[in-house]
């Protein structure tokens, strides 16, 4: 092996009503440098990652050694380091992240040769749900549905968006299961209703560049967005604003407390200098969607 680099973008997820079921790759990536070495060694470079703990503790090697195992493969030692443009538990995928380079980690040190529709199909097994590992792993904007009648992961892709990205990224953290923990553990059949009707008619805007329409079914969440705006210093102001300067629509970003707005195209930039004005104690950012998502890059050496 010459070592390779595997590069997985971060990720937005749910978008208002399309709870667990879709996500959105984004132009900010978690990176692995992997290398021959005769033990396994991790170290991180980044001001978003942690002192890097012992391999076998480390959660990207525990996702690498659990989708060796599952084909009863040996994992070969290396040196991986890892850089990060994903903070923590900010509601970017940085977990989904992980667990795709865990995944593709195992992938190419033991040769599974496995296929995009595998990977989705584990990374979703591991993580729990689809809607952040399917962007991560495919790039685009990602529509996904666990079927019980095929037992796969069905998605479809929505690769175009005529729309700029602005993110609101806290400099405080939320833990997923603290924003899991208070949601509904059941809705009516009524509430479900309205709550589904609205997510199909907010992708239903996306597809046909309908931005205003999708906007609004965005803010008109029912299934997780009233229950969280609580945990999420600023929620309304940020919306209210936004929505002010011509945001189309501002949702959670996944569990939080990140937001996101989605805006006309080319009023991204002029978005984020008026936004930062409004939350100074925030990092406003302009970001775009990923197109490409996993990629990986052998190491060329020179003869």
């Amino acid at each position: 092996m010459n070592g390779f680099t595997i590069s997985v973008p971060a990720s937005t997820a749910n978008i208002g009503p399309g709870f667990d079921s879709v996500g959105m790759a984004l132009n900010r990536y978690l990176t692995l440098h992997v290398q021959n070495s005769d033990k396994w060694v991790f170290e991180h470079c980044s001001k978003h990652l942690p002192t890097a703990e012992a391999a076998q503790d480390h959660f990207i090697y525990q996702m690498a050694e659990r989708m060796a195992s599952e084909f009863e493969a040996i994992l070969p030692p290396c040196k991986v380091v890892v850089e990060s443009e994903i903070p923590l538990a900010r509601g970017m995928g940085s977990s989904a992240s992980a667990v795709v380079a865990g995944i593709e980690l195992a992938n190419q040190l033991c040769q599974l040769e496995l296929t995009p529709e595998e990977k989705l199909e584990w990374a979703t097994k591991f993580e729990g749900h689809p809607d952040n590992v399917a962007p991560a792993l495919l790039g685009g904007l990602i529509v996904t549905a666990e079927t019980k009648q095929t037992d796969k992961v069905e998605y479809f892709q929505i690769d175009k968006l005529n729309m700029d990205l602005v993110l609101y990224i806290p400099h405080f953290e939320l833990k997923t299961e603290t924003a899991r923990k208070v949601l509904p553990e059941t809705f009516s059949r009524t509430d479900a209703t309205t709550a589904s009707g609205i997510g199909n008619v907010m992708i239903a805007g996306i597809l046909s560049g309908n931005y205003e329409l999708a906007g609004r079914m965005m803010e008109a969440d029912l299934f997780h967005e009233p229950y969280r705006a609580s945990l999420i210093p600023n929620y309304d102001e940020i919306r209210q604003a936004a929505k002010e300067m011509g945001a189309y629509g501002t949702v959670i970003s996944g569990a939080g407390p990140t937001m996101i707005s989605f805006v006309p195209k080319g009023t991204g930039e002029s978005m984020v200098k008026g936004m930062q004005a409004v939350l100074p104690d925030y990092s406003v950012e302009l970001m775009e969607a990923d197109r490409n998502g996993l990629r990986v890059e052998k190491l060329q050496v020179c003869k």
